[in-house]
């Protein structure tokens, strides 16, 4: 049987999507830009049908629209959708962190204890990034729910979108370490309702940071 088709569809298909989710979440592909087939196979290394088959898979996360003679380009998120995304975060991690205070192993919360340390210590934002998603990611696995880990797997794929990380701004690292840390402690005490409410806190830290970051875009002027 010739294998070709699935050769085309399938790894290098499932490579395009991994890579556009890259381009998005560090920038290199902002909300509004256009998605070019031929540019972006000639970029990737690959043939045309791939990259056709990842931006349909990313117009099917929400992560893309096509627009009247512009094609597949990335959304662009407004006001209010950024903040039902963050509600939503904040339900569905705060309800992660009550499990997982349940149903946490001890090298799991060893686990989140040195990403956290490591955290404290991150050179760069990117490092900084990186560390903070994993320690979410490990205490979303710790909760041990397979349908809040896909729900909050689909909630991060739109928050690629929204810009640079919240850690960016002056001081909020180390503040979320601090938060990651009272967190910790709940954990560890098996206490779930004290586990929640922090988690909450926490992501609406976050969200707090990113309005300000809205507020501060620039905007046309008929929308003011």
């Amino acid at each position: 049987m010739n294998d070709a088709p699935e050769l085309e569809d399938g790894p290098q298909g499932s490579g395009a999507y991994r890579r556009l989710l890259e381009d998005i979440g560090n920038g290199h592909l902002a909300p509004g830009a256009r998605l070019r087939e031929t540019e972006l196979a000639e970029r990737f290394g690959i043939s045309r049908t791939p990259i056709r088959e990842a931006i349909r898979q990313l117009e099917a996360d929400g992560l893309v629209v096509h627009m009247p003679r512009q094609g597949a380009t990335i959304r662009v998120l407004d006001y209010s959708e950024v903040m039902e995304l963050y509600e939503m975060r904040a339900v569905l991690e705060g309800t992660a962190a009550r499990l997982a205070a349940r149903a946490a192993s001890d090298l799991e919360l060893d686990e989140l204890e040195t990403l956290n340390s490591e955290l404290s210590q991150a050179a760069d934002v990117r490092t900084a990034y990186e560390l903070n998603r994993q320690f979410h990611m490990t205490l979303l696995d710790a909760a041990k729910n397979r349908y809040l880990i896909k729900s909050v797997n689909a909630l991060q794929k739109t928050l690629l979108i929204i810009g640079t990380s919240t850690l960016a701004e002056a001081d909020r690292a180390q503040q979320a370490v601090k938060e990651h840390a009272a967190l910790l402690v709940a954990l560890k005490a098996r206490d779930g309702v004290r586990a929640e409410e922090l988690m909450r806190a926490h992501i609406e830290a976050a969200h707090r940071v990113r309005l300000k970051a809205l507020r501060a875009r620039e905007r046309p002027i008929d929308a003011i």
